[in-house]
């Protein structure tokens, strides 16, 4: 999934416009009479020649005397300005907010005994100190398909004051529907999650109409983002620690059983997390080091592992383990991690999928939904506790 920017030319027409909301005020003033010669009297606001529009005013186009025929709205970058007529095709009102720092020009033409009028208004709209982007989409590596669990994790650049005006113009829209919701990580990090897995096999597709957004503190968004992820095939793989077996599934249909030897549980470091976790990236070859020893310290390692596949931000991985392929499948005497064969390794990394499902149980160690991406740990109803919207 990539960032990709939205069109730089805006147009409105009338009754097909897309709806988006916007709030804030117009600046008063009449627009400037370019050709016409019906009866029709119409009033632009902003006014041409105004600046320093602030980027969620409203655009107000007004008719008396004849119906408007048509409204557009052209800028000279960002986001397309939408708008709605209401009142009998007297009045059209922008639906959407728009870019900061850009130059726009409003054409509204109204009909009245056949005649056609012709008004313009060109302004430019406000320069804020400080702007609101998002500088990362996850999912983002080029061809990537990914798993059902995947969630949609945004970074912004700096924290966002007002949440709620900035999750309210987030828009996910897979072509198989279901149920979600995002969820704040502190104030610059946002995660969407289903309520279920994704249905594989489909396209998500990720909007932000961020451009223009007051973001609280006087930051506005500055650009809107778009990105599209490529759901796979349901991968999903279950194991009991305690019996030292995985067995993995795609889209309902086993693959193939793994022995694995999981954390030795000699304490709670080298006690293997049960529960709902996300295969999240893989690497070959990986050097593993012990969480928060130093050489010379009791316990310390330091070991290249190859084909590994990584399920939590707690060092946990299944990689390949020759040293303990005997114990593989009888005893647990890893640090943490699922030791399976050097050949069950290489076919594990090679059909994994970011957002793939790992399912474990066996341990009184319960990976917490914040380690990683484990947010599955989180019943919907509360993962929903977290959006800004209610």
């Amino acid at each position: 999934m990539t960032i990709n920017g939205r069109p730089a030319v805006a147009a409105t027409g009338i009754a097909g416009a897309v709806a988006v909301l916007a709030a804030g005020c117009g600046i008063g003033g009449t627009g400037v009479l370019s050709a016409g010669e019906s009866d029709t009297t119409m009033t632009i606001t902003p006014a041409t020649g105004t600046r320093a529009v602030k980027p969620d005013a409203v655009i107000e186009v007004k008719a008396s005397g004849g119906k408007l025929a048509k409204v557009t709205v052209q800028g000279n970058k960002g986001s397309a300005v939408t708008g709605r007529l209401t009142g009998g095709h007297k009045t059209w009102r922008s639906t959407r907010t728009m870019t900061p720092g850009a130059t726009y020009t409003v054409t509204a033409q109204a009909k009245s005994g056949g005649k056609l009028r012709t008004v313009t208004s060109a302004f430019t709209t406000l320069t804020p100190a400080q702007t609101l982007s998002i500088t990362d989409v996850t999912p983002n590596l080029p061809g990537e398909k990914v798993g059902v669990g995947m969630p949609i994790i945004l970074q912004f650049d700096r924290p966002v004051a007002d949440k709620a005006a900035v999750e309210k113009v987030l828009h996910v829209s897979p072509d198989k529907p279901v149920e979600g919701a995002w969820r704040w990580i502190g104030s610059q990090e946002v995660v969407y999650r289903t309520k279920t897995y994704w249905q594989p096999h489909q396209t998500v597709r990720f909007r932000a109409d961020l451009a223009g957004v007051n973001a609280g503190g006087g930051v506005y968004g500055a650009a809107d983002a778009a990105a599209t992820m490529n759901v796979g095939a349901a991968q999903i793989t279950t194991g009991d620690i305690g019996g030292h077996h995985m067995t993995v599934t795609r889209d309902g249909r086993k693959l193939r059983t793994i022995p694995f030897s999981a954390g030795n549980g000699e304490t709670r470091e080298f006690t293997t997390t049960s529960g709902v976790h996300l295969l999240m990236d893989k690497g070959n070859p990986v050097t593993m080091t012990s969480p928060g020893r130093q050489p010379g310290d009791p316990g310390y390692y330091q070991e290249v592992v190859d084909n590994a596949v990584r399920f939590s931000n707690s060092g946990e991985y299944v990689h390949s383990a020759p040293w303990s392929v005997g114990s593989q499948g009888s005893a647990n005497v890893s640090h943490g991690c699922l030791n399976v064969s050097p050949a069950n390794a290489e076919w594990f990394y090679g059909i994994a999928q970011r957002g793939d499902v790992l399912n474990l149980t066996g341990t009184d160690r319960q990976v917490e939904w914040d380690n990683g991406w484990s947010f599955w740990q989180l019943p919907f109803a509360k993962w929903k506790e977290g959006g800004a919207l209610g």
